[in-house]
């Protein structure tokens, strides 16, 4: 148990973060006891904490989300209405999900255990924010996690290699604590379940229907026609999707050696290709994360592909450009994986078994490697492969 765990038993105990009435008194006491363990850090030393178990368990491809408020923003007023400000954007971004709110409830509880409901700039080793998510873990980058809203869609839906709550297999049905356990891998599991009773007040102080049903899978519900928000509309500086565009006039022909077809790309294959490879590696720069199929529309000269999600892709392009389970596509094919996430995976085939893609090596990064990596490190599953076409792209 580290210095955070302790003082969290301590505001459970002395009530500071139940009964307003006790928080002088209990913040008297908290002095002491924070004064205590410096001086106990002084004369016996904690060793190395060992390091959790966040094994990549899938591929970085969760939804990326619009970011509405800013990066490390923090809540003002007192303890008490912090933590009521939290709280409610966590069960925005619960509803926003189609979540019930069961989920809302593991969130609180797990936030709390976390970070006291604050949305902090440190922790153990590089942990940040409400849910002490790590960028070295691939939660996002520090101005990412610090940003509450996708904070909490990270931890209900997954981010990166990690799995959210909605990847749990049950986890409307098992116990609370176990729930949130399952997405934090924490080294102190049982933590969790003993705020359910303080964080069903604090719903109740911010006006969270926690009886709210909702979907446990996440995403949209039936009848729901609002627009997924993914990394091609997350405020990233493109265009918004449109119903498509008329093409450029570089685009050229592409063929497999059976089939032929006539590209409308604003890049030829050879140009998308040099693109592509200039901005990979070194010249790579770090704002691709969660954004492969942004990342192959720009490499073709579009500015959005008109898609909402990677795998979707593969059924816009027509049937008969689809190559199922085909490994041998020809040089600027794009080729397409089953990740386990909602989202999947599209790179740009380079040639040579060699694809350009983000995230494989390094998060938000673009790298050229090669294609049987996602089945080896992601534990995906191949597809196939289209022409690089964007049948709604502009």
């Amino acid at each position: 148990m580290d210095e955070r765990d302790l003082m969290r038993g301590a505001l459970k105990a002395t009530g500071i973060v139940k009964k307003g009435a006790q928080l002088k008194y209990g913040a008297i006491a908290m002095v002491i006891f924070v004064v205590g363990l410096v001086l106990l850090g002084m004369f016996f030393p904690a060793g190395q904490a060992g390091a959790a178990n966040c094994e990549d368990t899938g591929p970085g491809t969760a939804d990326a989300s619009a970011v509405s408020d800013q990066a490390g923003t923090q809540a003002t007023g007192t303890l008490h209405e912090q933590q009521v400000e939290y709280a409610k954007g966590i069960d925005q971004a619960a509803k926003k999900a189609k979540l019930p709110g069961r989920a809302t409830l593991i969130a609180l509880m797990t936030a709390m255990q976390e970070s006291t409901m604050q949305n902090l700039d440190h922790g153990h080793a590089d942990s940040l924010g409400l849910f002490q998510q790590r960028p070295s873990m691939g939660w996002g980058t520090k101005q990412q996690i610090m940003t509450p809203s996708y904070a909490a869609e990270s931890f209900f839906l997954g981010r990166g290699t990690n799995d959210g709550l909605t990847d749990i297999k049950g986890w409307d049905k098992i116990p609370l604590g176990d729930a949130a356990q399952k997405v934090q891998k924490s080294a102190h599991p049982e933590l969790y379940a003993g705020h359910e009773t303080a964080m069903r007040k604090l719903a109740k102080d911010a006006g969270i229907n926690l009886e709210r049903d909702g979907s446990t899978t996440g995403g949209s519900t039936s009848g729901d026609t609002t627009t997924p928000v993914t990394s091609e509309n997350d405020n990233c500086s493109v265009t918004k999707p449109g119903t498509g565009g008329t093409g450029g006039s570089a685009g050229g022909k592409f063929t497999d050696g059976k089939q032929t077809w006539d590209l409308k790309n604003p890049r030829s294959v050879e140009e998308a290709i040099a693109w592509a490879k200039k901005n990979s590696g070194p010249g790579s720069s770090a704002s691709w994360y969660q954004r492969c199929l942004a990342f192959t529309a720009i490499v073709y000269g579009w500015q959005f592909s008109g898609v909402n999600y990677a795998i979707d892709h593969y059924s816009v392009v027509p049937k008969s450009m689809q190559h199922d389970g085909d490994r041998h596509p020809p040089a600027g094919a794009l080729m397409y994986w089953d990740t386990g996430h909602r989202a999947g995976h599209i790179a740009v085939y380079l040639g040579d078994g060699k694809v350009a893609s983000n995230d494989i090596l390094r998060p938000g990064y673009i790298d050229v490697v090669d294609a049987e990596l996602f089945e080896t490190k992601w534990g995906a599953r191949y597809i196939g492969w289209t022409p690089p076409v964007f049948p709604r792209a502009g």
